[in-house]
């Protein structure tokens, strides 16, 4: 079985396997979680980050939040002389545009792998670097496209290694925009309340795409979708 999640954002470890759990998740399985394991809250999803580390069974996409994380990897740097030098006001910006979408936490706790165990703390920086921008996968009967945020400017004639990475990661696409009619598109970033109330804490379902940011961000627990019956799973 395939199952997918996304947007977690610090969202407990224990609380998480506990959701796995309920939706009997196993070593046979396969999870993919589609960008945004950290920022927000609690420890910014390091333990997570650990934990997937330890998983031949799950992988991740990547999500805007990991980019903005990579873009300031210069924190990460020996300091130097020369390290200081070339500090400049584009770093600047990075780290701003960063602290401004909720790093703190992600920053804390990584600062502090750093001085307890370095080792993992530049796994994990090599994990999310190798994350890909987008997966397809099949089920019986039935082919998916995951990406982090959907497709910007999307064009069926549009392939998608031409898609530019803030196309994947940063578009909230239309209730009414359409993708692909044989390929289900499915993708968090946008939380499902945002298109209505009636979705808060639901996937939302269209005839194209599925969305399955249930609000972590904010503080609402995240949701499991089995992708070969396509059945959710919630707290």
């Amino acid at each position: 079985m395939i199952y997918v999640t996304s947007d977690l954002h610090g969202y407990p470890l224990p609380d998480f396997l506990r959701l796995l759990g309920k939706a009997d998740f196993s070593d046979a399985d396969e999870l993919i979680i589609l960008g945004d394991v950290i920022d927000r809250n609690g420890d910014g999803g390091i333990a997570m980050l650990r934990w997937m580390l330890q998983q031949v069974n799950v992988r991740m996409i990547l999500g805007n939040h990991e980019a903005m994380l990579l873009s300031c990897r210069f924190l990460f740097d020996t300091i130097t002389d020369e390290s200081l030098a070339r500090f400049d006001q584009q770093k600047m910006n990075l780290l701003s545009a960063w602290m401004m979408n909720g790093a703190e936490p992600t920053l804390k706790a990584l600062k502090d792998l750093f001085r307890e165990d370095e080792e993992t703390a530049r796994e994990i920086l090599a994990y999310l670097q190798e994350a890909p921008l987008y997966e397809t996968v099949e089920t019986p009967g039935r082919k998916y496209l995951l990406v982090h945020a959907g497709l910007g400017n999307f064009s069926k004639e549009k392939r998608l290694s031409e898609y530019t990475p803030d196309e994947l990661l940063w578009t909230r696409p239309d209730i009414d925009q359409q993708y692909f009619q044989k390929t289900v598109t499915v993708f968090g970033h946008t939380p499902t309340n945002y298109y209505s109330a009636e979705y808060a804490g639901r996937m939302l379902k269209t005839p194209t795409w599925i969305n399955i940011d249930t609000g972590a961000a904010s503080g609402k627990p995240p949701m499991l979708l089995r992708l070969d019956d396509e059945k959710p799973f919630y707290q």
